[in-house]
């Protein structure tokens, strides 16, 4: 109990981090009209995801504590469904209805793209 406590923990720690790193980078370099930050630590996570659940359940069998830390600590609290709809409705309260559909559609679909590339990539390792 206590290992998947530390792993849940210690995944969680470095996927905030990345997460805030990304997004602080991401603000510097492009400014703040559009999330970027979110955009890029979603679309990495779901890659990342896809990646470990085809490489770590049928390419080699990652143990659940890999598991909790990588994906469900790592992923889980590098990702964030939460802020990417904020972020959406802030858009929209802006009246910036196209950046809302840009950011909607680039999430999902870029999202759902990631983690398909996620599995292909981890089935050619």
């Amino acid at each position: 109990m206590l290992q998947k406590i530390l792993a849940l923990g210690i995944g969680g720690f470095i996927g905030s981090n990345f997460r805030y790193w990304i997004t602080f980078w991401t603000q510097t370099l492009f400014g703040n009209k559009f999330p970027h930050g979110t955009l890029i630590v979603n679309i990495l996570g779901c890659f990342i995801l896809g990646f470990l659940t085809v490489y770590g359940n049928e390419i080699t069998k990652l143990s659940l504590n890999t598991k909790l830390l990588l994906g469900t600590g790592m992923m889980g609290a590098l990702t964030t469904f939460s802020t990417f709809s904020y972020e959406t409705i802030n858009l929209i309260r802006q009246s910036d209805y196209r950046l809302a559909l840009i950011n909607v559609f680039l999430n999902l679909f870029v999202g759902f793209t990631a983690v398909l590339l996620g599995f292909e990539f981890a089935k050619k390792i």
